[in-house]
């Protein structure tokens, strides 16, 4: 398990409301606690030895991430509330990183000026390494991409801003 899974899956457990988790594999060894009063959540990850030192270490950045992806959506909010009036904003449905591609070697699926309609998919979200197809729930006009390609999402980000008419 790589430390962008365990990153994942804390910020999943974070969100969801669980108290606690347990994830066991042969290798890995992972108990996520979540205080319910306090709103802080503690995790501990045990490892085989040979695997312990590259887990420990980036363990802190962990709990500094979300901080640092919290402060950008913050100097994006006038802007998107402005948007937000004429055009219908297309969110992420899950945690996970955003794919505007099928792979690497093809097309995006959308650019800013597509016409899409319901049901088009829009982009792919991997989490937990299963590959997740966001489907367009409207009709009209991809206005702006929000999210940058191979970038990670939070659950209910904004991704795509859409021309209704």
């Amino acid at each position: 398990m790589e430390l962008k899974d365990i990153q994942n899956l804390i910020k999943f457990v974070a969100k969801s409301g669980a108290s606690e988790v347990k994830l066991e594999t042969d290798d890995v060894k992972i108990t996520i606690r979540t205080g319910s009063d306090d709103k802080e959540t503690t995790t501990y990850v045990q490892q085989i030895p040979v695997n312990a030192p590259v887990a420990q270490a980036p363990m802190p950045a962990a709990p500094q991430q979300p901080v640092q992806q919290a402060a950008a959506p913050v100097a994006e909010a006038p802007a998107a509330k402005e948007d937000d009036s004429k055009y219908i904003t297309i969110k992420s449905p899950i945690i996970g990183t955003f794919y505007r591609k099928p792979s690497p070697d093809k097309p995006t699926f959308v650019e800013v000026g597509s016409t899409i309609k319901e049901g088009d998919v829009l982009c792919i979200i991997e989490a937990m390494k299963l590959f997740n197809e966001i489907e367009s729930e409207v009709s009209g006009k991809i206005v702006k991409v929000l999210v940058d390609d191979s970038s990670p999402v939070e659950f209910d980000q904004p991704l795509f801003l859409v021309d209704p008419s």
